[in-house]
């Protein structure tokens, strides 16, 4: 028997929010390898490139803790369904747009580059939320990963398409040639906008209790104490992602002088190999746990993050990304389904924003010192400062979390 569960046993809703995301993963696996190398071509410096990816990823962590405060007493889907209508306008505005400050907005309020895996940006705890209501705990670390997995395999898509521009240029001018891929933005959330309209929301409405019992106190201070433990680990964890993750087709093409004909293959090769590892991680969830399959993808990942940086050949360093995105990037849905399982359903919208948040606002500080040191030639030093912080999250990772494991 497959560890994959079959599409026709998932409920409607479930099946249309993974539909979503991987509509969604197509147009960020193009952004994240060609939106550097667009404002690149525009003349923007490495610093200011890193400065507007930083200001979308601050934009977006003050919007995460509302939605996940709102949704969880209100419903989820009116959430999704604006997401969409703004990604829809954002694109349409970077496609037109002459005005550098335009841009930055559209590229700040879209969440554009910043290969968030299909995932609804700020609004993403209101949809991790609504995915949970109809899977039982017993199998959210399958579906999670399952998610994970789609969105990767979106952005497969995404990152081959993203070799196009150099094929434009001669037509259209370097800088032009990169506006059309906006169009990718605009047609998947179109579609997104008239799947999620009609998907249903069994949303149930949590009143505030005057009194608690004593086992829902204790029940909450044990929620609390984990989320705690996870605010203050995903800090390290969200630094590490953005002095690496938003800037990696940029230091492609500053280490080693190529363009997205070269770096898109790469990264839609490291994409559908992270999905599958993905599926791998979700099969593991089963057998040894979430905590413990974290742990061991995790650690994989940063011996890799520590050999990148030295690799003097671009196949090689691919080769090793590759192999540690599958490694890093295959736990997310192991990491969310564990969030996911730790709380209640009141409060689940609540959590899934703060492990948001935790990681989205030191990540955001990430791109603007990696851009600063990639454009000054410190190849190497961004890589080394997020092993040092990957090394602190790893080692406490199963340490803190273990005990909060529910099976």
């Amino acid at each position: 028997m497959t560890f994959i569960p079959k599409w026709s046993q998932l409920a409607l809703s479930t099946r249309r929010l993974l539909a979503a995301r991987f509509w969604r993963s197509i147009s960020q696996g193009t952004l994240v390898v060609d939106l550097a190398l667009f404002l690149h071509a525009l003349g923007w410096h490495g610093a200011s490139i890193g400065m507007v990816l930083g200001a979308g990823g601050l934009t977006g962590a003050g919007l995460n803790l509302l939605v996940g405060l709102i949704s969880d007493r209100w419903r989820r889907k009116p959430f999704l369904i604006a997401y969409e209508v703004l990604t829809c306008i954002c694109a349409l505005t970077a496609i037109i747009a002459t005005n550098s400050a335009l841009l930055s907005i559209a590229i700040i309020l879209g969440g554009f580059g910043r290969g968030a895996n299909g995932a609804a940006g700020p609004f993403a705890p209101a949809e991790q939320a609504w995915l949970a209501e109809a899977v039982p705990a017993e199998s959210r670390g399958m579906v999670y990963s399952v998610n994970t997995a789609i969105g990767f395999f979106g952005m497969t898509l995404g990152a081959l398409a993203a070799a196009a521009p150099p094929f434009l240029a001669p037509v259209m001018g370097v800088a032009a040639s990169f506006r059309p891929l906006f169009g990718l933005v605009l047609l998947g959330n179109a579609v997104n906008l008239v799947l999620l309209t009609q998907t249903p929301e069994v949303h149930k409405t949590h009143p505030v209790r005057p009194q608690k019992s004593k086992s829902n106190s204790v029940q909450r201070q044990t929620e609390n104490d984990f989320l705690l433990r996870l605010v203050v680990l995903n800090a390290f964890n969200g630094l590490a992602i953005g002095l690496t993750g938003p800037l990696m087709a940029y230091w492609f093409a500053k280490r080693f002088h190529i363009g997205p004909s070269a770096i898109g293959p790469v990264l839609a090769v490291t994409f559908a190999v992270t999905g599958l590892a993905a599926l791998a991680v979700g099969k593991m969830t089963r057998e040894i746990g979430l905590v413990r399959a974290v742990v061991w993808g995790r650690g994989g990942g940063l011996l890799l993050l520590l050999l990148l940086p030295v690799m003097p050949y671009y196949w090689l360093a691919s080769l090793i990304y590759i192999l540690r995105s599958a490694l890093n990037r295959g736990t997310v849905g192991a990491r969310q389904a564990l969030v996911m399982t730790a709380v209640r359903d009141d409060r689940r919208s609540f959590a899934a924003s703060l492990n948001a948040l935790s990681m989205q606002l030191p990540q955001s500080l990430g791109p603007a010192i990696a851009g600063a040191l990639i454009g000054a030639g410190w190849f190497a030093t961004p890589f080394y400062l997020a092993a040092a912080l990957q090394g602190v999250y790893v080692w406490f990772y199963g340490r803190v979390f273990a005990p909060f494991e529910r099976t």
